[in-house]
């Protein structure tokens, strides 16, 4: 199936590119990544107001629409697709620090909107399926994170690879947690930056 006439060349570039990652090219993974991580970035970060927070849900939503890229279909643009993946995961991710401050076993009068998504919450076990995304995600980053500074790639590996909290992280390398946090901050601006620029490399 092709896209209609009416997309606009950039919707179709997108399509190319979704196919040949459905093949396997690293190629066209990381320069989706690095045509819209800036939107999706942006847009999350508008949602939780915090730009950790931010870069961890662009992160997964960019792992969530890869290990799915085979379910895309081109009835839509490729970034219409993107961009509500990535605004579901937020909500999820809202509705369950939501629920951390509420007992999960008591009915709730709150009927607040915005997390009134009549999206249920997932179970903490992640699913065969959802285990993909770690799998997909480590091909893609582990070919640039080995360019980063050692520090630096201790943190990614630590934080996503073993997904390693703050806390343990900041236990581990016994450092301050909020060293911990600045520098995995900059660690994964520096992925990113490595990813848009030497895409076409990967």
């Amino acid at each position: 199936m092709e896209l209609g006439s009416n997309f606009s060349e950039k919707a179709k570039h997108d399509y190319k590119l979704v196919k040949l990652a459905i093949k396997g090219d690293q190629s066209a993974f990381a320069e989706l990544l690095g045509r819209y991580r800036d939107a999706i970035y942006f847009m999350l970060l508008k949602m939780v107001n915090n730009k950790s927070d931010a870069e961890d849900l662009t992160i997964e939503a960019f792992g969530k629409a890869f290990k799915n890229i085979q379910q895309y279909s081109p009835n839509f643009a490729f970034s219409t697709w993107l961009f509500k993946i990535a605004s579901n995961n937020c909500i999820d991710f809202l509705r369950k620090k939501k629920a951390n401050l509420v007992s999960l076993d008591s009915p709730s009068d709150d009927k607040d909107p915005e997390y009134d998504t009549g999206i249920p919450l997932k179970a903490s076990v992640l699913d065969p399926e959802e285990k993909l995304i770690k799998k997909q995600m480590k091909r893609l980053m582990r070919t640039v994170v080995k360019k980063l500074k050692p520090r630096y790639r201790t943190l990614i590996e630590l934080r996503y690879f073993k997904e390693y909290s703050y806390e343990e992280i900041a236990e581990k390398l016994e450092l301050p947690i909020g060293t911990v946090k600045a520098q995995l901050f900059r660690a994964r601006e520096l992925l990113f930056h490595t990813l848009k620029n030497t895409g076409d490399k990967i």
